[in-house]
């Protein structure tokens, strides 16, 4: 793996709740990803996996075609102890800036506060269409909604997904995908997934939730996603599933050296099983 540990630091200008440093690294500037400190008790491992979701997350959307902010796996020595860390390329420049979806929401409908409501975030699109392709955008969100569905991204809010701003020409386009450190149950330490059987693998690959809501109460994916209801969503399914190449993405962390074949098995087992689901809805979208 790569050591950041010599790499020039530069004055930090990112927010979000992990703790980080901006380094350069290769003359590009990145954002570098720390272990979070456990946030819960009787915990045995020293730090939370959030940099192995970050960075196989990432490039499970890059393997499906997305537009991905580039991650890479490495260490920082800290204090005498080597971290594994997950740095985030920098993908800006002096004329883009990333334009979150949250700071749209808030200069729209001001007698309404917008939360992660499914219907919210819609209106605040087409409210908007002067400013940008909301039918697009649409496309694009709901593509996402897909890929997080694959890798169980629990922390898709209103601040993790947006636009490029091009300054210069005032234009609006989907955002490269960032900030994937939420998928793959981080939480999980290595002696617990020893004890998990295939039942309990497969209750966490479908009982897990977005933070997007519908009525008030968060979105369970694969229900949400196998029920048809949603055309939009049924639309992102056809023009997304041939994308997704399980055999490519199995390899990918098959191939990921500092991770263990116990976690290896789970993050393979869990987004199989919801691969699987995924494509008995497509197929029943196209009546195959």
């Amino acid at each position: 793996m790569i050591n950041f540990t010599n790499s020039k630091e530069i004055f930090n200008t990112y927010s979000g709740s992990e703790k980080k440093k901006k380094l350069i690294y290769e003359n590009d500037k990145y954002l570098v990803k720390f272990p979070d400190p456990i946030r819960q008790k009787n915990k045995s491992i020293s730090y939370i996996n959030n940099a192995f979701s970050e960075y196989i997350g990432s490039n499970i959307f890059s393997i499906c075609g997305f537009d991905t902010q580039e991650t890479l796996l490495g260490v920082y020595n800290y204090n005498g102890k080597d971290k594994i860390v997950c740095a985030c390329k920098d993908f800006l420049d002096d004329n883009k800036i990333l334009f979150e979806f949250e700071k749209l929401a808030l200069s729209s409908n001001p007698d309404k506060k917008i939360d992660t409501e499914l219907t919210d975030i819609i209106s605040v699109l087409n409210e908007n269409s002067n400013l940008i392709n909301s039918n697009i955008i649409k496309e694009n969100f709901y593509k996402m909604f897909i890929i997080d569905s694959l890798i169980g991204n629990t922390d898709r809010h209103n601040g993790n997904w947006g636009f490029i701003l091009q300054e210069d020409k005032n234009e609006f386009t989907f955002s490269k995908i960032y900030d994937c450190g939420s998928c793959l149950n981080p939480l999980l330490d290595d002696e617990e997934l020893k004890l998990l059987d295939e039942v309990e693998i497969k209750n966490l690959a479908i009982n897990c939730y977005s933070c997007l809501k519908e009525n008030g109460k968060k979105i369970n994916y694969m229900e949400y996603i196998t029920s048809l209801k949603n055309e939009d969503c049924n639309k992102a399914i056809i023009n997304i599933f041939n994308d997704i190449d399980i055999n490519k993405i199995n390899d990918f962390i098959s191939n990921i050296e500092c991770i263990s074949p116990i976690r290896k098995s789970f993050y393979k087992s869990i987004i199989n099983i919801r691969y699987e689901l995924l494509n008995k809805a497509y197929k029943k979208l196209l009546n195959i």
